[in-house]
C-alpha cells in the first residue's frame, strides 16, 4: 500500500529564520525587531526605510541558514509522520542559491531519518505531487493538488484562505 505524502517547507515550519532576521538586525543597528513589529508583514517591511536594503541582503549572506533554530517539536512531529506518511523537505531555495548547501546540512544534522532522496530544492511548489504541503507562504499553496496547510507565522496573520495550523502538537492532532 502506497503512504500518503507530506510536503514541508523549512523554513519558519522546521527552521526559525526569524529569530536569524531578528538576531542580525540586532547585531547590525542595535534595535529589536519584535514579533509584534513582523505581524502581517515580511522582515524588511517592519524596519525604517534605509534599513530595508539590509534586511532584503540577509537571506542571500552566507551563513543566514547555517545554524537556525528548530522549530518546537517539528523533529519529534516529524519523525512520527515518517512512520505513518512519505515525507519531502521542499524548499524555495532557488531564491537563494547561497542557502543550498547550509540547508541541506541543518536537514542532515537535524532530520537525520529523512532520506537525503526526499529534499527538494524548488521554486514553484506547484510542481509538487503529494497529498498536503505544509508551509508558510499562502502563495505556495496556489496551483498545489492537494491540501495546503498554512503554518502560523508573524507574516502570514491575516491570511485566511486556507486552513492553519499553529504548531507543531496541532499537526500531529490533525495527521497522526
Amino acid at each position: 500500500m502506497n503512504k500518503q505524502r507530506i510536503a514541508v517547507d523549512m523554513d519558519e515550519v522546521m527552521a526559525d529564520s526569524i529569530a536569524r532576521f531578528r538576531e542580525w538586525y540586532g547585531r547590525d543597528f542595535q534595535l529589536e525587531l519584535t514579533l509584534e513589529a513582523l505581524r502581517g508583514k515580511n522582515p524588511h517591511e517592519a524596519v525604517a526605510p534605509e534599513h530595508q536594503p539590509a534586511l532584503r541582503a540577509y537571506p542571500n549572506a552566507e551563513g543566514f541558514f547555517r545554524d537556525l533554530p528548530i522549530i518546537k517539536d517539528s523533529q519529534r512531529v516529524m519523525k512520527e509522520l515518517a512512520e505513518k506518511y512519505e515525507i519531502f523537505i521542499t524548499t524555495a531555495a532557488m531564491e537563494f542559491p547561497n542557502s543550498f548547501l547550509d540547508k541541506y546540512q541543518w536537514l542532515r544534522q537535524h532530520f537525520p531519518f529523512l532520506p537525503w532522496r526526499n529534499f527538494v530544492f524548488c521554486g514553484d511548489k506547484s510542481i509538487i505531487n503529494a497529498d498536503y504541503l505544509i508551509d508558510d507562504n499562502a502563495y505556495n499553496f496556489d496551483g498545489f493538488r492537494g491540501v495546503g496547510l498554512l503554518f502560523d507565522a508573524p507574516h502570514n496573520a491575516h491570511e485566511t484562505r486556507y486552513r492553519r495550523v499553529c504548531g507543531w502538537q496541532e499537526v500531529a492532532t490533525l495527521l497522526l
